[in-house]
C-alpha cells in the first residue's frame, strides 16, 4: 500500500511566526491589485457595515429550516437525504475539497476529481472556491489577531457568525492569496454562480420525492435549507468553539484547541490546534484517541490510486508507517 509522503521536518506554526507585525502584513495583502474579481467589494481596512444580502439570506434559510421540522415533512427518506447530502457537502466538499485539498494542498488528486470535490464544496453555499480558500488562507496568516476576520478574541458570536453579517477587509486580500485557483475558468465560474447549484439540486430532490412517494417538498426542505443550516453551524463551530473549549497539544501561536465533539460533527476538523500547528498536514487527528474521518477518506483515495503527494509532518509519517 502506498505510504504518505511528508514535508520536510518542521517546527509547529507558532514557532515560525514572522517578525513583521500582523497589521503590517495585512496592509500589504489588503491593497487592491489589477486582476481582482470584479464582482467583489473590497472594503477598506477598518470599514464596518452590515452585509444586507448575507443577513437576509441567513434569516430566510433559518426560517425555512424551521419549516422543514414541521411534522408533515418528517420521513425516513427525508432524514436519509439530509445525512447523505451532509456527508457530500461537509465531508467531501468542504473538509476534503475546499479545506485540505484546495486551501492547503495537503494532497493531490486528478483534476476531474478536484473539480468534483470543489463542486461538492460549492453545494454547501459557503462561498465559491476562490473566496473560501482566500479567506481561509487569510485566517491562517492572522489567526486570532486584529487582522483575522473571525478573530475569536472578539467573542463567540463574532467568530461563529457575526463576522459574516458585516463587510470585512479580508475580502480585499482574496485575489492576492488565490492566484493558483483564479487561473482556472471553472473555478472562476463556480465562484460567481455557486448559489445557483441549489436549483438543479432542488429539482432533482423534488422529482425523487414525488416519484417515490416520499414527498417532493419534504426532500427539498430537508435536503437544502435544513441541511445547509446544519452544515453551516457545524462548520462555524470550528471557528468559534475550537478557539474556546478543548485542549492544546502544540504551539500554534494562537488560541486554537483540539475539541473532540466538534471533531465528531465535522469529520475530524475539530482537531484544530493540531491543524493550526501543522496546517499543510492531510491528517489532523493524531492517534486513535483523535479519530479523523476525513483522513480515512484520504487514505481510501490513496488506496484507489486517486490521491498522491499526501503531506504529513515527519512524526505523523513515521507513526502511519508503523501501523501500516
Amino acid at each position: 500500500m502506498p505510504a504518505p509522503v511528508s514535508t520536510p521536518p518542521s517546527a509547529p506554526r507558532g514557532a515560525q511566526r514572522a517578525a513583521i507585525s500582523p497589521p503590517a502584513r495585512a496592509a500589504q495583502l489588503h491593497r487592491p491589485r489589477n486582476g481582482a474579481l470584479p464582482h467583489h467589494s473590497t472594503p477598506a481596512p477598518g470599514a464596518r457595515r452590515v452585509n444586507g444580502p448575507v443577513l437576509g439570506f441567513m434569516a430566510a434559510l433559518h426560517a425555512l429550516a424551521l419549516v422543514a421540522l414541521l411534522p408533515q415533512f418528517w420521513s425516513l427518506p427525508a432524514l436519509a437525504t439530509l445525512l447523505v447530502l451532509y456527508w457530500i457537502t461537509a465531508c467531501l466538499g468542504v473538509t476534503i475539497g475546499y479545506h485540505r485539498l484546495l486551501s492547503h494542498r495537503a494532497l493531490r488528486v486528478p483534476r476531474w476529481l478536484e473539480r468534483c470535490l470543489a463542486t461538492c464544496g460549492a453545494l454547501s453555499c459557503q462561498h465559491g472556491p476562490i473566496d473560501w480558500v482566500g479567506l481561509h488562507r487569510h485566517h491562517h496568516k492572522f489567526s486570532d489577531t486584529d487582522a483575522d476576520h473571525h478573530n475569536s478574541h472578539r467573542g463567540f458570536w463574532w467568530s461563529h457568525l457575526g463576522w459574516m453579517l458585516e463587510t470585512v477587509p479580508a475580502q480585499g486580500a482574496v485575489a492576492r492569496l488565490t492566484g493558483d485557483l483564479a487561473t482556472d475558468p471553472y473555478y472562476r465560474w463556480l465562484n460567481r454562480w455557486f448559489l445557483l447549484l441549489q436549483l438543479p439540486l432542488a429539482g432533482l430532490l423534488f422529482w425523487i420525492g414525488t416519484a417515490t412517494g416520499a414527498g417532493g417538498w419534504a426532500l427539498v426542505l430537508w435536503g437544502i435549507p435544513l441541511r445547509l443550516v446544519l452544515v453551516y453551524h457545524c462548520t462555524w463551530l470550528v471557528n468559534s468553539a475550537t478557539h474556546r473549549w478543548g485542549y492544546v497539544l502544540h504551539d500554534s501561536g494562537d488560541g486554537s484547541r483540539n475539541n473532540p465533539w466538534v471533531a465528531a460533527l465535522t469529520f475530524g476538523e475539530g482537531w484544530h490546534n493540531t491543524h493550526h500547528a501543522y496546517p499543510h498536514s492531510a491528517r489532523h487527528g493524531w492517534g486513535w484517541r483523535e479519530p479523523d474521518l476525513t483522513w480515512l477518506h484520504i487514505r481510501l483515495l490513496q488506496r484507489l490510486g486517486l490521491a498522491s503527494q499526501v503531506r504529513l509532518p515527519q512524526a505523523l509519517r513515521e507513526q502511519s508507517q508503523a501501523v501500516t
